[in-house]
């Protein structure tokens, strides 16, 4: 089986305030644990330029035009109270969606069979004309409907665990019966979507949690209301919106899970594509803030998605002093 990973050293570059939590420090706790000798046998290239065209796919031009004029020439803009963009951040941005795209290339064209995109800015908050919650682009929803126009793709399906509900991906797909939207998250909690109420046109499924909930009401929600609507679906792509802040260490969430329950989610999700689209599954990352818990999780994600198993990385410790920004 091979794993694609798509990293860049522009993730670095999109630098946040002092103490915002989607921080520089995040994508060095990454790339430390996939560093460990356990991932010696992942594939690994850097990720191109995203496209407009691509973009325009899942975001309004209006929006494609706001983030390009908004990107600050020195310091830093804020779109709004949380998102912020620094000198580097649009490039960051842009090679977060190229990464997806050429990620679904990889899984179609059979260089890959599973990828993982380990870059920032997240995506999952950003809105068809809106970016919010630390999202500048859709990219899960890019990829989607990157699949759909390039590979034909009829059905795709993105699900996603992040703690936060995606309202973004939800916001692009709530018309589009070919595109599939389930997830679990906390609530209530930001964004403040995520009812079981929103349907969509049948083709969103969401699957709220409660503050203090762990891996057996995770594997329930799953279990009973993602993966079998999933099998229903039959997606011939599956997008992961791979958060990994429901870790019980992490600061923005009140969810309980471990890395074993990540890993238990990652090779539900990848027997379901081996079953409907012969494998074909892309993850990229999304949320996740204590340094320790991301890496972690991070670690067994991608073991899992390298050799279907939920073998643990050999402890690894990311302490938030360890690591200094990179500005």
């Amino acid at each position: 089986m091979t794993t694609l990973l798509f990293t860049h050293p522009s993730s670095l570059r999109h630098v946040t305030p002092n103490g915002h939590p989607e921080r520089v420090d995040r994508i060095k706790a990454v790339n430390q644990i996939l560093a460990n000798p356990h991932f010696n046998d992942l594939a690994r290239r850097e990720a191109p330029l995203g496209r407009d065209e691509d973009i325009l796919r899942a975001h309004a031009y209006e929006h494609l035009e706001r983030i390009r004029a908004m990107a600050p020439a020195e310091g830093m803009e804020y779109l709004d109270p949380d998102t912020v963009m620094s000198v580097g951040s649009l490039e960051a941005a842009l090679r977060a969606v190229g990464a997806a795209t050429a990620g679904v290339d990889a899984v179609f064209t059979g260089e890959a069979d599973n990828v993982f995109c380990a870059l920032r800015p997240p995506g999952h908050h950003a809105e068809t004309r809106r970016a919010m919650g630390f999202c500048l682009f859709n990219q899960a929803a890019i990829a989607a409907h990157y699949a759909r126009h390039k590979y034909d793709a009829e059905r795709v399906a993105v699900v996603d665990f992040d703690v936060h509900h995606g309202n973004g991906t939800q916001d692009i797909f709530w018309s589009d019966a070919n595109m599939f939207y389930g997830s679990t998250h906390q609530m209530p909690l930001y964004p403040g979507t995520g009812d079981v109420q929103e349907t969509g046109v049948g083709n969103i499924f969401n699957a709220p949690l409660r503050a203090g909930d762990g891996g057996e009401q995770f594997r329930e929600a799953m279990n009973s209301v993602i993966l079998p609507a999933l099998d229903v679906f039959a997606p011939d792509l599956v997008i992961v919106s791979a958060g990994f802040d429901a870790h019980h260490r992490d600061p923005l969430g009140s969810l309980q899970l471990t890395e074993e329950d990540f890993a238990w989610a990652t090779l539900k999700l990848m027997e379901a594509a081996e079953v409907h689209c012969g494998g074909r599954l892309v993850s990229v990352l999304e949320g996740g803030y204590d340094l320790q818990g991301l890496a972690a999780s991070v670690g067994i994600h991608v073991q899992a998605l390298m050799r279907g198993n939920a073998g643990m990385v050999e402890d690894e410790e990311f302490e938030d002093d360890d690591i200094e920004d990179e500005t």
